[in-house]
């Protein structure tokens, strides 16, 4: 079993609204495809931290999610800030019965093992949080990341910790994010959300004793990037 980690797969094989606009970005539907079939298996587990699709709600998401569930292996999804179908954890989970996605679940204020990690994590929100909604909003997501850090710990097992928004970069820190992160003695976060020119402000490497890791699609070249236990590619 290995556990792996991307996000900003912004799939639209319903809406139109494709990426491959932009530079980077062509035909990237069928590079993550045949990246993502090279090295996961079906036991793996592959996070992917938000902005999943383009689609407004569910049913038009629905193209998208049978691409995702046709993928080798377990998929763990969180909102990013352009998933505008997300609704509810119960609202998706019964849109995925329904439909037979049996391997796609939904992390929000909860929790997933596989190997010796417990995945956690939540959206995050923006650095300079200032206005009242704003404030809420980020309020909100602390909590969120607190109460599935705390759920993962009930594992046993080490908590590894995906955000969508990055909770820090070479310029700003969301001091409000980061500091749950060291106080939760977290060593392992991985992030989205940064594209093209903002690859360069991007913090990777440790800072505090935590590993920060930028996993959009674009920045890993649309290849699930290996959170441990690296298998070999498939012959």
């Amino acid at each position: 079993m290995a556990l792996f980690a991307i996000a900003d797969t912004h799939l639209s094989l319903s809406t139109g609204k494709t990426m491959s606009v932009f530079d980077g970005w062509s035909d990237y539907e069928t590079r993550l495809k045949n990246n993502w079939e090279a090295i996961v298996n079906p036991e793996d587990t592959v996070v992917i931290a938000g902005d999943i699709s383009w689609a407004m709600g569910l049913e038009e998401a629905l193209e998208d999610f049978r691409f995702l569930d046709s993928l080798p292996g377990r998929k763990i999804i969180m909102k990013g800030n352009h998933d505008y179908w997300w609704s509810t954890k119960k609202k998706a989970d019964e849109f995925f019965e329904k439909h037979s996605l049996t391997t796609l679940n939904i992390l929000h204020n909860n929790t997933y093992t596989e190997g010796k990690y417990a995945v956690a994590g939540t959206r995050g929100w923006f650095f300079d949080a200032e206005s009242d909604s704003d404030k809420k909003v980020l309020l909100r997501e602390v909590g969120r990341l607190r109460t599935s850090i705390a759920a993962a710990k009930e594992t046993g097992l080490e908590p590894v910790v995906f955000l969508h928004y990055p909770p820090l970069t070479l310029l700003q820190k969301c001091d409000e994010i980061y500091n749950v992160l060291v106080e939760e003695n977290i060593k392992l976060c991985y992030y989205g959300h940064l594209h093209s020119y903002s690859h360069k402000t991007a913090f990777t490497g440790e800072s505090d004793g935590i590993r920060f890791s930028l996993v959009s699609a674009d920045y890993t070249l649309f290849r699930p990037v290996p959170v441990y236990d690296l298998p070999k590619t498939k012959e």
